[in-house]
């Protein structure tokens, strides 16, 4: 197969879909590895190291779309991007569609083939290509939250962890999945007074078990919501629904019981946010304020720390990648539910059941393309 790695043209979007280690196991296989002009230089990995793993070069995102049968990527294709697409070319990266109709339409609209990273599920659960980013946005959220409390950046003047004789800042966590049990590690290790809130029993037992005193656990409800959201200084958005849109927990006459100067993280943002008053920012322009409540809402917060982030995806994607190279999309989803669950959009038709849903569009079973 022929495989092109276009460089990220998102605003300050550093990551790149492959390592030069990752290139190398592919072109051993006997795959062609293409890619785009310095598109690795973010993340650390200059044009020669793909050369010498045997990858190829080539000067323009043009040409690498244009030469590739499987493109792959770190982030959905943005608008320059939608022309470039090919007809039946497999495009393998994270898409969140259900937060973005014109991106959805781009896709119907080129009749390719969209393998979406966030929604490749393991039978029982479990999501393999999210879990990655996931780790890394929920650290990072963290950090963002905590460096943001202080008073010059729009904060409450609040250190983490406190000193002796200071109360520690509260941090109030919504979801206690893979984002928010790392935003809980990292509020822990900070010390600071942490509360996760989630709606599963047995989510919470384990939490309990294996968190740190300084972390608590809250049936999350609005009643629950509302009674702590009054005190604390950060709060961290890290509900997921798989391919699906983000709830809104926190609505906007929510802002006016907090106190001015909390710090609103949501890493749910590129899933349309759990808190309603999010909207995308850039690492350029990461944050905005209403009623006083400091909002961070970038939608692609591990680009900030691409070398982690891309060695981080790297290993998590390339098995995935290495069968649809080996064996082709249809092969390689036929004889993987995990890829199948990942397929969103084939040749103009939806086929996964949120996206459809999101959009009122037409929904296709993906066993019409698996068929033949």
């Amino acid at each position: 197969m022929i495989i092109g790695i276009p460089k990220e043209i998102k605003n300050n979007e550093n990551r790149v879909a492959l390592t030069p280690a990752g290139a190398q196991e592919l072109v051993k296989r006997g795959h062609t590895v293409y890619i785009q002009h310095t598109a690795g230089d973010g993340s650390g990995f200059p044009d020669y190291l793909y050369e010498e793993a045997g990858a190829k070069i080539l000067p323009t995102i043009e040409e690498t779309y244009r030469i590739a049968e499987m493109i792959m990527k770190v982030k959905e294709p943005i608008e320059p991007e939608y022309d470039l697409v090919r007809e039946d070319q497999l495009l393998f990266t994270y898409f969140h569609f259900a937060s973005h109709e014109p991106l959805t339409n781009a896709m119907i609209k080129s009749k390719s083939v969209c393998l979406a990273y966030e929604t490749v599920e393991k039978p029982g659960g479990g999501l393999p290509l999210l879990v990655p980013m996931s780790e890394v946005a929920g650290r990072m959220a963290t950090q963002k939250g905590a460096n943001y409390l202080e008073k010059p950046l729009g904060g409450k003047g609040i250190l983490m962890g406190g000193v002796p004789g200071t109360l520690p800042a509260k941090v109030l966590i919504l979801g206690g999945g893979i984002v928010g049990t790392q935003a809980a590690w990292m509020a822990a290790g900070m010390k600071a007074d942490v509360t996760i809130l989630d709606v599963s029993l047995p989510r919470m037992r384990y939490l309990s078990d294996v968190m740190p005193a300084n972390v608590k656990t809250r049936m999350s409800n609005e009643y629950n919501i509302r009674e702590l959201i009054k005190t604390a200084d950060l709060i961290i958005g890290a509900v997921l629904i798989p391919g699906a849109k983000a709830p809104h927990l926190i609505t906007r006459d929510m802002l006016k019981e907090m106190q001015p100067g909390t710090v609103l993280v949501d890493v749910a943002v590129d899933q349309g946010g759990c808190i309603e008053t999010c909207k995308p920012t850039t690492h350029q322009d990461p944050t905005f304020t209403i009623d006083g409540v400091l909002h961070y809402c970038v939608a692609n917060m591990p680009g900030a720390v691409p070398y982690t982030s891309t060695i981080a995806l790297t290993n998590a994607t390339l098995p995935y990648a290495i069968q649809l190279a080996d064996k082709g999309w249809k092969r390689a989803s036929k004889e993987s539910i995990e890829l199948t669950t990942g397929l969103n959009v084939i040749k103009g038709d939806v086929v996964y059941k949120a996206v459809a849903d999101a959009f009122n569009l037409p929904f296709t079973a993906v066993e019409k393309h698996l068929e033949n």
